[in-house]
């Protein structure tokens, strides 16, 4: 009886977990720092709920942009070398397999059991084997720039929502401090997930986050402090 040995992988995970992780910690600590800072300025609730929706919808539209400028380049620079690859293999074919055989050769096969490989994965598909053994290119890293635009647009804007919310539920007085603590939870959640997503030790991560997000906010509450005025409410 044959047993099928089951494996559990996240490298499949690793394009839109990383647009995600990333666009929300960027939503996060870019909103949250933004309401303290206006908060601490005493500049009224209505200025700091305005200040993060813009916030929020400039920064999760230029987050998304970015990620698909981004990553439609590196897609493009995938597409080139494949074509370039295809046009390689119908001009010297023999070439070609040679250079496939001699990647087997140096990853640790003998040189027979190099060209058994390279022709009959050559026979399967040519240019899937060049792509994943000579360029790196595999369906798991392929980049798709719409997926990550889409990711980072919309983790963006969950990012920010928390602190947003927090302008309409929290008293002026009290709002730079609620949003800096709940900010900072949210930060070590969020590092701590995002690791463990992808199969990493969650502490360092959570850190991370956290200890960026304290030097982010700091640094606007001080701003706001430093340049604020007092507003009739």
């Amino acid at each position: 009886m044959r047993v099928h040995h089951r494996e559990f992988h996240r490298v499949d995970r690793v394009g839109w977990l990383r647009a995600a992780v990333l666009g929300a910690n960027d939503g996060l600590i870019s909103t949250a720092s933004l309401v303290v800072g206006v908060a601490a300025a005493n500049l009224g609730a209505g200025v700091t709920f305005m200040a993060g929706l813009a916030g929020l919808v400039g920064g999760a539209l230029s987050m998304g942009a970015g990620e698909y400028v981004s990553v439609s380049s590196q897609s493009d620079s995938e597409h080139a070398d494949l074509a370039r690859e295809r046009q390689e293999l119908a001009a010297t074919p023999d070439a070609e397999h040679r250079e496939l055989a001699g990647i087997y050769v140096q990853r640790g096969l003998s040189p027979v059991l190099a060209e058994q490989v390279a022709t009959e994965l050559a026979r399967h598909d040519a240019l899937g084997a060049h792509a994943r053994d000579e360029l790196g290119i595999t369906e798991h890293n392929r980049a798709q720039p719409i997926l990550a635009a889409f990711t980072s647009t919309a983790s963006f804007a969950v990012g920010a929502a928390v602190p947003l919310a927090l302008t309409v539920l929290v008293r002026a007085d009290r709002l730079s401090k609620v949003v800096f603590a709940v900010a900072l939870l949210q930060l070590v959640v969020l590092g701590a997930v995002g690791a463990r997503l992808g199969g990493a030790p969650w502490q360092q991560a959570a850190m991370r986050m956290a200890f960026w997000g304290v030097v982010a906010m700091g640094a606007t509450a001080l701003i706001g402090r430093a340049f604020g005025v007092s507003v009739p409410q």
